[in-house]
């Protein structure tokens, strides 16, 4: 399996970006780097993800169209996990731009390059705000989510 994995630097992409090396796929990571937090951080686990011979890196943002349908058409992509985006309420009112080109535009193009290069299977998260005020822990997929948080 070919697969890109967006956000590939923060701390979930690192970890399953690692778990999937190990079982010999091929994974092509891209995350752009920003400083949302510490960017020495991102840059130290790309480094550990560049031991393995597998494994493939492009700083760009998902929001830039032309550089995502070149890692598609270059790779033969296969599957995607789309885990870049900016997370929290606080940063959003400080810079909603940074939101919109990350969790819509960029989310936007995952779904027509996906559509276009017929992906066998495409993985979204989403944040834990779809499941609202409910109490049950842990949250599961099957949960009501018609009340998000925010």
């Amino acid at each position: 399996m070919n697969i890109l994995i967006t956000g590939a630097a923060g701390f979930i992409g690192y970890h399953l970006s690692k778990k999937i090396l190990q079982k010999g796929h091929k994974v092509f990571g891209v995350d752009d780097l920003n400083a949302y937090y510490e960017v020495k951080l991102k840059k130290d686990r790309l480094k550990k993800l560049s031991e393995f011979n597998n494994f493939f890196f492009k700083k760009t943002s998902i929001s830039n169209y032309v550089s995502l349908k070149n890692i598609f058409k270059k790779n033969n992509i296969s599957h995607v996990i789309n885990l870049a985006a900016y997370a929290g309420v606080r940063h959003s009112i400080k810079k909603p731009q940074d939101y919109i080109d990350a969790n819509i535009t960029g989310f936007n193009n995952i779904l027509r390059l996906s559509e276009e290069f017929k992906l066998r299977h495409l993985i979204y998260a989403s944040s834990s705000s779809v499941y609202g005020t409910n109490t049950k822990i842990p949250f599961h997929e099957d949960d009501n989510v018609d009340h998000p948080v925010s």
